[in-house]
């Protein structure tokens, strides 16, 4: 079994996680944390909560003081042609240094560039965009005094082929010294949408570098395309590949996204709880692998 030998996971992250959305806001407010058997970390967009006051950002508070959270950016444009938005990053040290948040990620993507373009756009697959991309992570790095995690994302055209996907991903995350949120359902969606086996993708990256998992659902508009939509239930797919990476890498902390269709908090349990399922499946062998 190949099993972790240098560990990117945050101590503070643990089990099965749930993105925090308004609508749960409600639901979740009696709920405590417990990894491996409920939620054991919640995550959230800077973004929609960083100038955020009064009662809702009261309520926020609440969850940051008993949750362990990560954040999860929207708009930092990694990949964007535009110069880096250090004002941004250093307001988003601020919002992560006050409520206690040491895990930060983004997506490989850019998203603007003289305005803010509201979908998450491929970078091309270049040695010349690795180079530009790793030297901006190294920046944000600098400013916000963590390593970040990149997730890989779903993309429909690719911009430039160069690079495999597969070698783009591991080039900037090595080049820039930081970690990979590895998006199970985004390698699935990808692998048949740009035809390619999502097994071998999976073992050409630094797994070494996976700080969490992202799990999700996503629409089946033919036989060969996926549309990435985090608006439904986990397919059978990313729960295979999802036992695959576990196999590899052990009970590595997992967050269940649901951006919209967002069911009752008893519906998504389900899915945490097959999460938690999963992970305690591994979690004999590894300890008497790493005993």
């Amino acid at each position: 079994m190949n099993t972790r030998t240098v560990s990117a996971v945050s101590p503070a992250l643990r089990g099965a996680g749930l993105g925090l959305r308004r609508a749960l806001l409600g639901p979740l407010s009696e709920v405590a944390p417990m990894p491996g058997e409920g939620i054991g970390f919640l995550e959230v967009a800077p973004e929609n909560w960083m100038r955020m006051g009064g009662r809702l950002g009261r309520q926020f508070r609440a969850f940051t003081e008993r949750f362990p959270f990560v954040a999860h950016g929207l708009s930092l444009s990694i990949g964007s042609p535009a110069a880096l938005d250090e004002d941004f990053v250093r307001a988003l040290k601020v919002f992560l240094d006050q409520h206690g948040i040491a895990d930060y990620s983004e997506h490989l993507t850019f998203c603007s560039d003289d305005g803010h373009l509201y979908d998450l756009m491929p970078i091309p697959f270049t040695e010349e965009a690795v180079d530009y991309v790793a030297a901006r992570v190294r920046r944000v790095q600098d400013i916000l005094e963590r390593r970040i995690a990149l997730e890989n994302a779903s993309y429909y055209t690719p911009l430039a082929t160069e690079l495999s996907e597969a070698e783009f991903v591991r080039a900037v995350v090595e080049r820039a010294d930081c970690d990979l949120l590895l998006d199970v359902n985004n390698l699935v969606v990808n692998s048949i949408n740009h035809r390619y086996d999502a097994l071998g993708f999976l073992d050409a990256l630094p797994l070494e570098r996976v700080r969490y998992l992202h799990l999700a659902g996503h629409y089946v508009e033919a036989e060969d395309l996926r549309i990435d939509t985090h608006g439904s239930e986990v397919d059978d797919p990313a729960w295979t590949l999802l036992d695959e990476v576990y196999t590899r890498l052990g009970p590595v902390p997992t967050l269940l996204e649901r951006d919209f269709n967002i069911p009752p908090l008893a519906e998504l349990m389900q899915e945490i709880q097959r999460i938690n399922a999963a992970q305690a499946r591994v979690q004999p062998s590894l300890r008497v692998a790493h005993g």
